[in-house]
């Protein structure tokens, strides 16, 4: 994946976290390693609403490669796994 295409999957993830996040810093201030749960920008259940936002937008099927819930708790594992999905 070529860093524009990464950065334009960021800012689109960035928008969806937005919509969801509970509290905590702003989307914007994370880095791509800080964990989302435990910067309190979302609740343990918001994973699934990320499963759900992954399927829809990238076709990435979790049925067939399964949730890893450590893989979804980055800004940085989540653009890892739609560069996988992707290639």
């Amino acid at each position: 994946m070529s860093a524009a295409t990464r950065e334009q999957h960021k800012s689109g993830l960035l928008r969806f976290l937005g919509t969801i996040q509970t509290a905590g810093l702003p989307v914007e201030r994370l880095g791509e390693r800080d964990r989302l749960v435990d910067s309190g920008l979302i609740d343990s259940l918001a994973i699934l609403e990320i499963v759900s936002y992954l399927e829809e937008t990238y076709r990435i099927d979790f049925s067939i490669r399964g949730v890893d819930p450590e893989q979804l708790g980055s800004i940085g594992g989540i653009l890892d796994l739609i560069e996988q999905g992707n290639a």
